[in-house]
């Protein structure tokens, strides 16, 4: 842990279970404690980040989205870079560049904003699509190439992106491969009133982010992923999310459906999900409930209703194909 912090008691991922289970909690509740967003956001955003995926959050301007990814950056201890995203941003603004150094006679890489624990991609949607797909190899594969040259990212490497909805002006709708990396969509919505009417009379000029206490580190947040990976999916389980995305691909509203990539993202939020709540298997009603934020983005509809926010319509689909699938009659 970082020294500065040495007086504040860390979480720890232990080597079980109920150890795993209290790191989770423990970052959330200290979200919770000093954010004005809604727990299901806050624990959405904390299952992402511990089961190693990318998280996007879609919202309308002046709801606290880079608050929040600040906010959740700050409590496991990393490093953070924020990038805001603008139409004249090149993809070397975000990679790097190598720069010609005449006393070596060479040329030597500077790094780009990518190469940090967090990266925060403030309103990604505000890019052209070539800046925003220079993002594809680093939240894939988890490096990145520039002339030739391959560099590792760290790990772990969590992309925490912000948008605003598609539908107002100066936005680039962030294309299919793209949304398909982020594991999870969320969306914060406005506070409840009790806890808006705290912000404005609270003190004006203080940022919530200071008052956030990191909880653990980067190697805890390791020691969980690998704990996470190894919770038991049974072949029953996996049948039920496997006919899930089948049933995104046969839909009639349904133009391009839950890819692969989609149904492993939905077992990894899941074993995270049976993590902690201190379980060691993955139960039938782990997959109904994450599938929403992990598979609606992903869904391209054939038919766009005016006048309807595309999430909304598209968390609609979703909640209607899940409804056609019979989930197994008991926990395993």
């Amino acid at each position: 842990m970082n020294p500065n912090h040495a007086n504040h008691a860390p979480a720890s991922a232990g080597t079980d279970a109920t150890s795993a289970a209290r790191l989770g909690h423990a970052i959330a509740e200290q979200l919770a404690a000093t954010l004005s967003t809604r727990k299901e956001t806050i624990a959405l955003s904390v299952m992402c980040l511990l089961s190693g995926g990318h998280l996007l959050l879609e919202d309308v301007p002046g709801v606290g989205k880079t608050t929040l990814a600040r906010a959740l950056a700050r409590a496991v201890n990393a490093r953070v870079t924020r990038v805001q995203f603008t139409p004249d941003m090149l993809p070397s603004d975000l990679t790097g560049v190598s720069v010609w150094d005449p006393q070596a006679r060479a040329f030597t890489f500077h790094p780009g904003p990518v190469f940090s624990d967090v990266v925060l991609a403030d309103e990604i949607n505000r890019a052209n699509p070539k800046t925003q797909s220079a993002l594809l190899e680093a939240m894939e594969e988890r490096r990145v190439s520039v002339d030739g040259t391959t560099y590792d990212l760290p790990d772990p490497f969590f992309v925490l992106a912000t948008q605003n909805p598609v539908e107002m002006e100066g936005t680039y709708p962030l294309p299919e491969a793209q949304l398909d990396r982020f594991m999870v969509r969320a969306s914060l919505g406005y506070p409840a009133p009790a806890d808006e009417r705290a912000m404005l009379v609270g003190a004006s000029g203080t940022d919530p982010v200071s008052r956030v206490r990191p909880v653990c580190d980067l190697a805890d947040v390791r020691v969980f992923r690998a704990l996470a990976s190894g919770v038991h999916v049974s072949e029953e389980v996996a049948d039920y999310a496997l006919a899930i995305l089948d049933a995104t691909r046969r839909a009639p509203e349904v133009r391009l459906g839950a890819s692969p990539r989609a149904g492993l993202a939905l077992l990894a939020v899941s074993r995270t999900h049976a993590l902690l709540d201190g379980r060691t298997a993955v139960f039938p009603e782990d997959v109904r409930t994450l599938a929403p934020a992990v598979l609606a983005h992903r869904l391209v509809l054939r038919d766009a209703i005016p006048g309807t926010p595309q999430a909304e319509q598209q968390r609609a689909v979703l909640a209607r194909v899940i409804s056609r699938v019979s989930a197994p009659g008991s926990r395993r």
